[in-house]
């Protein structure tokens, strides 16, 4: 005796989970618009939190003491975010590193230390290398069904 009762129902079953995800996804994706300012003011808005260990590795470089230099951006960074998320006020991080002396190694610079691009690795190669390799030749092979009506849907 095998699992093959349970595999009729099971298995499609499945592909039927599956299909109504993807519409799912399809329905909430339609007319989808990125807003790249927004992106760029959100990014700009956590960029202060993600830079303080690149901030706290400039000053160690320059002979600052790394567990002192940790203590005072964990603080500052706890301070900042209270600002952000108690008061709804902007991100303040970078000005109170800016104003505190044991980061002077850093006061000149801070600005090129919070690069966006510093931060994103090889991000925009490997989407350009996975549309190129994975997605372009599957949408070449099925550009049949691109631009056809879905009759199912589930709406939400």
């Amino acid at each position: 005796l095998d699992d093959s009762a349970i595999r009729r129902i099971i298995l499609p079953e499945g592909f039927l989970a599956v299909d109504v995800v993807l519409n799912l996804l399809m329905n909430i994706a339609d007319g989808m618009v990125v807003w790249p300012k927004v992106v760029e003011k959100h990014v700009r808005e956590e960029l202060p939190f993600m830079a303080t260990e690149v901030i706290l590795m400039e000053c160690v470089k320059a002979g600052g003491d790394r567990q002192e230099l940790h203590e005072a951006i964990r603080l500052h960074s706890m301070d900042a975010g209270k600002v952000v998320k108690g008061e709804g006020k902007s991100n303040d991080l970078l000005e109170r590193i800016a104003k505190d002396p044991l980061f002077v190694a850093v006061h000149d610079k801070l600005d090129t230390l919070v690069d966006p691009k510093l931060f994103i690795g090889r991000a925009r190669e490997q989407t350009e290398e996975f549309l190129e390799e994975e997605i372009d030749p599957i949408l070449e092979m099925e550009k049949g069904l691109l631009g056809k009506e879905v009759v199912d849907g589930v709406n939400v």
